[in-house]
């Protein structure tokens, strides 16, 4: 089981504008900050829920590829707030609220892409 990840960003005080207002649909808020004295040699913010920051975006430089980070989702609506939020902060869509049957009958997601382009996904596995 994984317990939290962490990628580069390019333009951390941006990315992480751009993640409290799109992540905040799904329960998401910013749980710690790590300024650079604190951690060495760049800062870094954890957001999270109910305490626990489980995803972490560094001050260190953007990476020359993007990823792609899919969080659940309580219910559908929250996906679709989700979508609406991260676009509102500066994303781009990927991909917008919709059934990807190819994953499974239920698969409700949607996909925008952050500053830096990694793909970050909401999904419910839930019948609606």
């Amino acid at each position: 089981m994984i317990d939290h990840l962490g990628f580069p960003v390019s333009d951390y005080e941006r990315a992480k504008a751009f993640y409290a207002r799109a992540l905040a649909p799904l329960g998401y808020g910013l749980i710690m900050e790590v300024t650079q004295e604190q951690a060495g040699d760049f800062p870094a913010a954890g957001f999270g829920a109910d305490g626990k920051p489980d995803l972490w975006i560094g001050g260190e430089g953007g990476i020359n590829k993007p990823l792609h980070v899919a969080i659940l989702a309580r219910d559908r609506a929250t996906v679709d707030a989700f979508y609406q939020a991260a676009i509102a902060a500066g994303g781009r869509d990927n991909g917008p609220p919709g059934i990807r049957a190819h994953y499974h009958p239920n698969y409700y997601g949607a996909f925008v892409l952050d500053p830096d382009g990694h793909n970050i996904e909401a999904v419910c596995h839930a019948p609606a």
